[in-house]
């Protein structure tokens, strides 16, 4: 690239940051936004289980009963918002929505556990809420089966040895979903953020009617997309920093890998996500037609990325489309470098996608670019 190119690319550069930073209500869009963003999804975005309203059917009413209602109320996960002999009252809180799981003890309850026939307890799970009510019947059977063996050990029909079953979590030892959530969160901003400042980019030239002054300047379609890539692509990388740091200091999230290592993959990863901005730009004919098109592509972006869900869950079909996906790349680094403290040699297959998905989708953009004047 000649020294007049490198030139004209600078005093573009220079002119956009300018565009960029003069509004203080865009700059507040930049760089508050995200870190407000990433502040409420870190709270909000958290699929554990805490106080998950409960109702309680006993029949028994003894010692033993109440034994178990405890072991339900002391984990923390449950919360007893009411108690009955009626198993209608039951029905009644869970068609209100007042509870989400019900528990119900039969009658001989006790006698059963001492007879050493073993006892039958109900739990009824409001299913509207499957994800919730998955992992709460999870608990809850836990509970249930350590109380039924403390039981038979007490009782003399298990022996005392026996298998001792001590599991440990590695990389997440609390299994919290905020220390998982919290890394996907940033890559979902950082893909919004360059989304939002490029796809509106070509529109809005051809807009105010200055892409026609553009296109018959010395710039070329490569020298004006760098020009449109580079000062995006600073302020994506200072936000990757503001909200890395505050996931870090306020989220308490371990950063274990190496952060040059995070630094190359946000590199590769914003340039991908710029030039899929920069061809919804080159592609729409208005503002409002760019800004559709970019939420059309954001929303199918997260939901194949595996930040709710897991890959490996979903149809095969689906599994293969997620390989073109920038953020899924992402996702997969950020996450292995926060937690895991691993680096570009075990990840280089996803280096190398998010490499490969930016080289393609910036050239079709700037072949696309030159058929965009006349539209």
């Amino acid at each position: 690239m000649s020294g007049a190119s490198l030139l004209r690319i600078r005093e573009m550069v220079k002119k956009e940051l300018r565009q960029l930073l003069r509004d203080p209500r865009t700059r507040a869009v930049i760089f508050v936004a995200p870190v407000l963003q990433l502040l409420m999804f870190g709270y909000a975005v958290n699929t554990d289980i805490r106080n998950t309203a409960t109702f309680v059917v006993d029949h028994d009413q003894n010692s033993e009963s109440r034994r178990l209602i405890d072991a339900f109320r002391a984990t923390g996960y449950f919360d007893i918002v009411g108690e009955s002999v009626r198993p209608r009252d039951l029905v009644r809180a869970l068609d209100d929505g007042d509870a989400l799981i019900g528990i119900e003890i039969p009658r001989g309850y006790s006698r059963d556990l001492a007879s050493g026939r073993g006892s039958s307890v109900q739990i009824i799970i409001d299913g509207t809420e499957s994800n919730s009510a998955t992992v709460a019947q999870g608990y809850a059977q836990q509970i249930v089966q350590r109380l039924a063996l403390e039981h038979a050990v007490a009782d003399g029909l298990l022996p005392g040895g026996g298998v001792d079953l001590r599991t440990r979590a590695w990389y997440n030892p609390n299994l919290e979903s905020r220390v998982y959530n919290v890394p996907a969160v940033v890559g979902a901003l950082i893909l919004l953020m360059c989304l939002l400042l490029t796809a509106l980019a070509v529109v809005r030239e051809r807009e105010f009617g200055t892409l026609d002054q553009l296109m018959v300047s010395p710039l070329t379609p490569r020298e004006l997309m760098l020009s449109k890539t580079i000062p995006v692509a600073l302020v994506a990388l200072v936000d990757l920093v503001l909200i890395s740091a505050i996931a870090v200091i306020w989220f308490d999230i371990p950063i274990r890998g190496s952060p040059p290592a995070l630094l190359f993959a946000a590199i590769l990863y914003i340039l991908a996500c710029l030039a899929i901005g920069l061809l919804i730009s080159t592609v729409s004919k208005t503002q409002q037609e760019a800004f559709m098109s970019m939420f059309l592509f954001l929303q199918p972006a997260i939901i194949l990325s595996g930040f709710f869900y897991p890959i490996s869950s979903m149809p095969q079909v689906f599994q293969w489309v997620t390989l073109l996906n920038p953020m899924r790349h992402f996702l997969e680094i950020i996450r292995a470098v926060f937690l895991k403290g691993e680096g570009v040699t075990a990840l280089w297959p996803q280096y190398v996608a998010l490499g490969l998905i930016a080289a393609a989708v910036m050239w079709l953009a700037v072949v696309r670019f030159p058929r965009t004047i006349g539209k």
